[in-house]
């Protein structure tokens, strides 16, 4: 029995996996099975930041496992404090949680928020207001502060208590924030899964302002965005706003499972022992891993990450069928011609190159360590896809 026989018979069929068994990964190329190479504009969607095995990053991660893969968190690690250290040093955070993935991250946020509201003000203050077109995570509660109504199938009920505009309209979000029962705005900066859609910088800055003025916490879902994937270390010092709270996930961790909770001065002292928990928050292999990463986010990186970015989308804008190209640094979507984006990525990957989709688009998030040799390589495949329809 192969491979994917066994998949199809032993894992659940949640995932429409395309035709690729990866047997092993340098840099951004993959390889399968059969030793055919890949260019991989995915990263694990976003996850592989610094790209397949980064030699840095592994000795970090062996090193760790070899001394101490896991402890209770009831306990103090030194990775686990030090990394904490460097997140708050890099970002507005003040304090920080461990936890596993963007969802439980986002989860996170939710209950800070309303725990801070509680705490300040009473029950009845508790609604949260999310943004249409939004995606926050696949647990119930986040599933629920998703703005897109095809992820609310067969799931039912939901979470109270979220409430949603459009993104960009300023009037709607006075509006819904006026009952006086919102204790938090929700917002990702560019929408991933919604389609690579970047908010208005507007927007943006009066949603902060209208939580600045009415004591509401600013949240800031950076699963995606963070960690240096728009060409800062959080895609808000490019909006100007600083958030009271933001989760970071996926390329935190460099292909480990890792999400955090950023606390600003506001809520630094929200929650308290027995008010949040997961077993493997901090887990010493996995903030290793982070503290390696974050070691080689640098100026240089992050210069590089929207240089190559730029790149990308002039090389991307001359091909056919591309009718525009939208986000920044290194997330990047496509706008075809009409073209069925899961078709082309298809093709893409019969040719040689792992690219992504996000809804109509064709979504590139390549890892921040990619060689303008390795994105020529896979443009060029891209574009015979491409020129071939």
């Amino acid at each position: 029995m192969n491979i994917k026989e066994k998949d199809s018979q032993f894992i659940a069929h949640t995932y429409g996996r395309f035709p690729l068994t990866a047997a092993k990964g340098k840099h951004a190329s993959c390889v399968d099975e059969t030793g055919k190479s890949y260019i991989d504009f995915s990263s694990g969607i976003g996850v592989n930041s610094l790209g397949f095995c980064n030699a840095g990053w592994l000795e970090a991660v062996s090193s760790q496992a070899g001394v101490l893969q896991h402890i209770s968190n009831l306990y103090y690690t030194r990775p686990m404090a030090d990394l904490a250290q460097a997140l708050c040093e890099r970002t507005f955070a003040e304090r920080v949680f461990f936890c596993n993935s963007g969802a439980e991250a986002n989860e996170g946020m939710i209950k800070t928020a309303r725990k801070y509201s509680s705490d300040h003000y009473g029950s009845g203050r508790h609604v949260i207001i999310a943004l249409e077109n939004s995606f926050h995570g696949r647990t119930i509660a986040t599933l629920s502060a998703t703005g897109q109504d095809v992820f609310h199938q067969h799931f039912g009920p939901f979470v109270e208590g979220f409430r949603f505009v459009k993104p960009g309209d300023i009037d709607g979000l006075r509006k819904a924030a006026a009952p006086g029962d919102v204790c938090g705005i929700m917002m990702e900066l560019i929408q991933g899964e919604g389609g690579v859609v970047p908010l208005e910088k507007a927007f943006v800055q009066e949603a902060a302002a209208l939580c600045a003025q009415k004591d509401i916490l600013l949240m800031i879902d950076e699963v995606q965005t963070g960690i240096g994937r728009t060409g800062t270390f959080l895609c808000a010092e490019q909006f100007n706003i600083a958030p009271d709270l933001t989760s970071l996930a996926k390329g935190l961790g460099g292909g480990l499972p890792i999400g955090t909770v950023l606390f600003g001065k506001k809520c630094r002292d929200t929650l308290g022992p027995g008010d949040h928990a997961t077993t493997f928050g901090g887990n010493p292999v996995c903030c290793a891993g982070g503290l390696s990463v974050l070691s080689q986010i640098n100026d240089s990186l992050l210069v590089g990450a929207k240089e190559k970015g730029d790149y990308i989308t002039k090389k991307v804008l001359s091909m056919p069928h591309v009718k525009s190209v939208e986000g920044l640094g290194l997330m990047l979507g496509i706008t075809l011609d009409g073209l069925d984006s899961k078709q082309i990525a298809a093709a893409c990957l019969e040719q040689g190159l792992i690219i992504l989709t996000a809804k109509a688009k064709l979504r590139m998030l390549p890892p921040l360590t990619i060689t303008y040799e390795e994105i020529d390589e896979g443009l060029n495949h891209l574009n015979e896809v491409l020129q071939s329809i």
